[in-house]
């Protein structure tokens, strides 16, 4: 059920206008090289992951990408 939002004529007190910080929506998309692989997971850990991307709202896949990449950035700089 949605509520309707009901708007008040009350003043806003000090407003200061700021300049457009955001980037353009075109520099928010990333396009990353993906490579598919297979790979066969623990139970365990893949329960895991889906419970806490259920708490975050988010794939679990994506999580299990993310935690990949920053493993792989870290050791690559300690070898460098």
């Amino acid at each position: 059920m949605k509520r309707t939002i009901k708007y008040t004529d009350e003043p806003l007190g000090n407003v200061e206008i700021i300049d457009d910080f955001l980037p353009p929506p075109e520099n928010l998309v990333f396009k990353e090289e993906n490579v598919k692989v297979t790979i066969s997971l623990t139970k365990e850990s893949i329960d895991f992951f889906k419970k806490e991307a259920k708490k975050h709202h988010t794939q679990y896949q994506k999580m299990i990408r993310n935690l990949l990449d920053v493993y792989a950035a870290n050791h690559s700089q300690v070898g460098a």
